[in-house]
């Protein structure tokens, strides 16, 4: 799967859960400052992330992830380990 594969679906992912235009998101988008994320939020986007690409994230992984550059290269590196 390569980067930009990775970055579409996460973006649609971000937009069924937080109910965004695709357009509002930016690869240096931090989830709560420029989003609108809450902690509920998070926690849904964590476990749709998991859905959509089949694999666990542990919640000690994600709470360094800040924004959707830092999910992109967290997934890319775990989809290759994998």
């Amino acid at each position: 799967m390569t980067r930009e594969e990775i970055q579409n679906r996460i973006a649609k992912v971000i937009t069924a859960q937080l109910q965004i235009s695709e357009d509002s998101i930016q690869p240096d988008s931090h989830f709560v400052d420029d989003l609108g994320a809450d902690s509920l939020d998070l926690t849904e986007l964590v476990v749709a992330f998991e859905d959509e690409f089949n694999l666990e994230i542990p919640d000690s992984d994600f709470n360094h992830v800040t924004t959707v550059r830092g999910v992109v290269d967290y997934l890319e590196k775990r989809i290759q380990q994998s």
